[in-house]
C-alpha cells in the first residue's frame, strides 16, 4: 500500500488552512497539567495502569508546543502499547496522530501508512465519525502531495460519512469538513465550487448557533469574492467575520485574513489597499503578541513597499521580519534542546519499563503454562467422561437393536408360518380341480367311445365350473403375491362408478343365473371415485364373488352406492347364510387364511377378502362387515370420491 503512494516532496510556500477541526479529549484530570509534570509522572513510573499511561502519552503526543520529533517518540511508544494490548480504540488514536506527525515532518509515505491503519480500525469499530476524520486527513495529505483529485475525493468521502450522523456534534463536524473542502476549492481557484461548500457550511453553523464556525465560513467566502475581484462584497464579508471573531477574542484569523487580502490586492496591482490590510494585520498581531503573524506581516509589508519602490520602509520591515524570524527560531532551538533532554530521560525510563515488562512477561509465561496444563487436564477428564458416556450409549443402542432384531425374527417366523399354512391350503385346493380334470378326462373318453352326447354336455358343465373356480383362485393368488412383494401399481384417477358396475354385472351374470340368484343394483347417478382402477375392480369382483358363493339358490344380492361427504360408500348385501362375529373378527385380522365352503360346495381360503382389505387401505379407504346367521351379510367399502386438494391445485 505504501509503495504505491504517489507523493513528491516539493519546496513550496506552505498552505495555511483557514478552516479547522476541533476534537476535544479529556484525561482523568491530566488536561490541565503542564508538559513537564506529565513527563515527570512517566519518569517516576507512578502509574502502572495501561489506560492511564496511554492517556498521559496522548496528552504529550498531541501537545503542539513539543517538537514533532518528541511527539513522534511518544506516539510510537503509545502505538506499541496499544498494539500489545490489541486495543482498537487506542490503535485508532495513535495511528491518526502518527499520520499527522509524519505529515508534519514530511514523511508522507509513513503518514499514509498510519492513516490507512487508522481507517481499518475505524471501519472495524463501525464509527462513521472516525472514518470521516481519516478520509479528511487523507484529503489533506494528498493535498500536501499535490494530488488534488485524490484530495477532493477523500474530502468528499469524509463528508458522506459525516452526513450519516444525527447529533449536534455530527452536524458541527460536517460543517467544518464542508468548510475545509470549500477552502481547498478556493485555493485551487474553483470559486463556484468553493462557495457551494461554504454556503452549506454556513447554514449548518447558523442552525447549531456556532458563531466561530459561522465567522470562519463568512471570512472564507470573503476571500473568494476578493479573488474574483468583487472587492466590495469581499470587504463586507471580511468585516463581518472579523467583527464576530473580535467579540470571541480570536484575533489570529483576523490578522491572517488581512495578510491574505494584502496578497490578493497586490496581485490586482492595488498596492495602496494591499499595504492598508498588511498594516492592519501587523497592528493586530502586535496588540496580541502574535509573533509568527508579526513576522509574516513585516515580510508582506517589505514586499509591498519594495514593489512601491519605497525602499526605506521596505528595509525597515525586512529588518523587523529578520528579528522576529530569528527570535522564533531561537525559541525553537531552545525547545529542541529541552526536547532532547526530555527524550534522554524518557529513553532511560523506557529501559527501566522494558526490564519490568520482561519480568512481567516471564510471570505471564509461567501463569499461562500453568493455565494450559490445567486446561489440558480438564480436557482429558472431559474426553474420558465423554467416552464413558458414549460407551454406555452404544451399549444401550446395541441392546435396543438386538431386541428389534429378535422382534423382527419373531415376526418373520410368524409370516413364514402363515405362508406355509397358506401354501398347504392352496396346494390342497389346487388338487381338487386337477383331480376333477383327471376324472372328467376319463369319463369324457368313455362317453366318446360310447357316443353318449348327453353325458358330454353334463361333463362340459362340470368342466366349465371347475375352470372358473381354478381361474378365480389363480387370479387372486397372483394379486396376493404382488401385494406381498410391495410392487402393487397405484395410479389413482377419477373413475365413473356406474361404468364399473355395468362391467361387474356383465361378468357375474351367468354365475348368478346358474344359482338362480337375483343380482340387483341401486346406484346414484354421476357417482365417481378417486382410486386405482385395477384395484377397485379386484375389490368389487371379490365381494360379489364371495356373496354369490355364500347365497342359496333363489337368493338376492344387492349392490348399492351413495355419496357420504368426501367418500363414496359401496355396499354388497346378500341374504345368504351369514356368519358369527368371531368369524368377522377373523376375516378382519391380518393375514388370516381359512378354508370355507359355499352353499354349493364352492371352496375358498379367504384370499379374496385379504386382497380386498389391502386394496381398500391402499386407496385410502376403509371396510366394514355386518352379518347375522341365516339372515345374510353386508360388506361396506368407503373409497374417496374426489382427489386430494394438493392434487386439485397441481391440476
Amino acid at each position: 500500500m505504501m509503495a504505491n503512494f504517489p507523493f513528491t516532496i516539493v519546496n513550496k510556500k506552505a498552505y495555511f488552512l483557514l478552516s479547522f477541526l476541533f476534537f476535544s479529549y479529556q484525561f482523568l484530570g491530566f488536561q490541565y497539567q503542564s508538559v513537564d509534570s506529565l513527563q515527570q509522572l512517566l519518569q517516576n513510573g507512578e502509574f502502572e495502569n495501561d489506560s492511564i499511561q496511554l492517556e498521559i502519552f496522548e496528552e504529550l503526543f498531541k501537545n503542539a508546543t513539543l517538537s514533532p520529533e518528541v511527539r513522534l517518540k511518544y506516539a510510537k511508544v503509545a502505538y506499541d502499547k496499544a498494539n500489545s494490548l490489541e486495543n482498537s480504540r487506542w490503535l485508532f488514536k495513535t495511528n491518526l496522530q502518527l499520520g499527522h506527525i509524519y505529515k508534519k515532518i514530511g514523511d508522507l509515505e509513513q503518514s499514509f501508512s498510519h492513516y490507512m491503519q487508522g481507517l481499518r480500525e475505524a471501519e472495524k469499530q463501525k464509527d462513521n465519525k472516525r472514518i470521516a476524520l481519516i478520509y479528511s486527513s487523507l484529503g489533506t495529505l494528498y493535498r500536501v502531495g499535490e494530488d488534488y483529485d485524490k484530495a477532493i475525493k477523500n474530502y468528499k468521502l469524509g463528508i458522506n460519512y459525516l452526513r450519516k450522523g444525527k447529533t449536534k456534534s455530527d452536524s458541527t463536524n460536517l460543517a467544518k469538513s464542508l468548510m475545509n473542502t470549500g477552502e481547498f476549492y478556493r485555493i485551487l481557484g474553483k470559486y463556484d465550487s468553493a462557495n457551494l461548500y461554504f454556503e452549506e457550511s454556513a447554514i449548518i453553523f447558523q442552525q447549531i448557533d456556532y458563531l466561530m464556525g459561522t465567522a470562519y465560513t463568512i471570512g472564507n467566502m470573503g476571500l473568494v469574492h476578493a479573488q474574483k475581484g468583487e472587492h466590495q462584497i469581499a470587504k463586507i464579508k471580511m468585516d463581518s467575520a472579523s467583527a464576530i471573531l473580535e467579540k470571541l477574542g480570536d484575533f489570529y484569523p483576523i490578522a491572517v485574513y488581512d495578510t491574505y487580502l494584502a496578497d490578493i490586492y497586490k496581485e490586482n496591482n492595488d498596492l495602496e489597499r494591499a499595504i492598508e490590510y498588511a498594516n492592519h494585520s501587523l497592528k493586530i498581531a502586535k496588540e496580541h503578541s502574535l509573533k509568527e503573524q508579526i513576522r509574516d506581516a513585516n515580510l508582506k509589508l517589505s514586499e509591498l513597499y519594495s514593489a512601491q519602490k519605497d525602499y526605506q520602509k521596505a528595509y525597515h520591515h525586512q529588518s523587523q521580519y529578520l528579528v522576529y524570524r530569528d527570535s522564533i527560531n531561537n525559541e525553537e532551538n531552545i525547545r529542541e534542546i529541552a526536547d532532547l533532554r526530555t527524550e534522554y530521560e524518557v529513553s532511560k525510563r523506557e529501559a527501566e519499563i522494558e526490564l519490568l515488562r520482561t519480568e512481567q512477561k516471564n510471570q505471564y509465561i509461567i501463569f499461562t503454562s500453568m493455565a494450559v496444563i490445567i486446561l489440558l487436564l480438564a480436557i482429558a477428564s472431559f474426553l474420558y467422561y465423554r467416552n464413558s458416556r458414549r460407551k454406555q450409549t452404544l451399549n444401550l443402542i446395541l441392546k435396543e437393536r438386538k431386541e428389534e432384531a429378535e422382534a423382527q425374527r419373531d415376526q418373520l417366523e410368524a409370516i413364514n408360518e402363515t405362508r406355509e399354512k397358506f401354501l398347504s391350503i392352496i396346494a390342497h385346493d389346487l388338487m381338487g380341480p386337477v383331480n376333477s380334470f383327471k376324472g372328467l378326462s376319463t369319463i369324457m373318453k368313455m362317453s366318446l367311445e360310447s357316443q353318449n352326447i348327453k353325458d358330454l354336455n353334463d361333463i362340459h358343465s362340470v368342466f366349465d365350473k371347475s375352470v372358473n373356480n381354478l381361474s378365480s383362485l389363480l387370479t387372486n393368488l397372483l394379486d396376493w403375491s404382488v401385494t406381498q412383494q410391495g410392487d402393487i401399481p397405484y395410479n389413482p384417477e377419477k373413475l365413473d362408478f356406474n361404468k364399473l358396475i355395468k362391467e361387474l354385472i356383465d361378468l357375474f351374470f351367468n354365475m348368478a343365473e346358474a344359482k338362480k340368484i337375483s343380482l340387483r343394483t341401486e346406484i346414484s347417478n354421476n357417482l365417481h371415485l378417486w382410486a386405482d382402477a385395477n384395484s377397485v375392480k379386484t375389490i368389487l369382483r371379490n365381494l360379489v364373488s364371495n356373496a354369490l358363493k355364500f347365497t342359496d339358490e333363489g337368493g338376492e344380492i344387492l349392490i348399492s352406492a351413495t355419496k357420504n361427504n368426501s367418500f363414496t360408500v359401496i355396499k354388497v348385501k346378500d341374504n345368504g347364510i351369514g356368519m358369527p362375529q368371531s368369524k368377522i373378527d377373523m376375516l378382519l385380522a391380518e393375514n388370516n387364511f381359512e378354508i370355507s365352503q359355499g352353499t354349493k360346495g364352492e371352496k375358498g381360503v379367504g384370499l379374496g377378502l385379504q386382497l380386498v382389505k389391502e386394496f381398500v387401505a391402499m386407496n385410502k379407504g376403509k371396510m366394514e362387515i355386518e352379518s347375522k346367521i341365516d339372515k345374510g351379510t353386508t360388506f361396506s367399502v368407503y373409497l374417496p370420491s374426489t382427489a386430494p386438494k394438493k392434487v386439485q391445485a397441481d391440476a
